[in-house]
């Protein structure tokens, strides 16, 4: 597959996407991004994991006192399915710590407060992963 970053156009709807929502998550785009992330089982077997809605996220970091300054429109809920399916139960033990991780992330003081979006999407470019961005408005 192709990358997608040798064109020069744009895809059809990106602009209005960032028109509508800048470089952050829309929650259709959340729901696009969560709807393929796996974890390794107990056997080694990939399986797709239960995604966290955007509310149960907003909840889970009230329940741990975590309050988020970056915080735009999806984010957070992205990055909290994110780091469920890649790193809960192994370097983060428990939601505690994966909402502190949410807050180390999405509150970097030298990081970017778009830096979510950024990656989803250089990682989507990388491999090749077309996105229907009228259908994410």
């Amino acid at each position: 597959m192709d990358r997608l970053d040798i064109y020069d156009v744009f895809p059809i709807g990106f602009r209005e996407y960032l028109n509508n929502y800048g470089w952050n998550f829309s929650k259709k785009l959340c729901e696009f991004a969560v709807a393929g992330m796996k974890k390794m089982d107990s056997n080694g077997k990939e399986v797709p994991i239960t995604p966290y809605s955007n509310e149960e996220v907003q909840q889970l970091l009230k329940q741990y006192g975590i309050e988020l300054k970056n915080n735009v429109a999806y984010n957070a809920c992205y990055v909290a399915n994110m780091f469920k399916a890649d790193f809960l139960g192994k370097s983060l033990p428990n939601e505690q710590y994966l909402c502190m991780h949410i807050k180390c992330y999405l509150d970097d003081v030298d990081g970017s407060p778009t830096r979510a979006m950024d990656e989803f999407y250089a990682k989507t470019i990388a491999l090749g992963i077309p996105i229907i961005w009228e259908d994410m408005l």
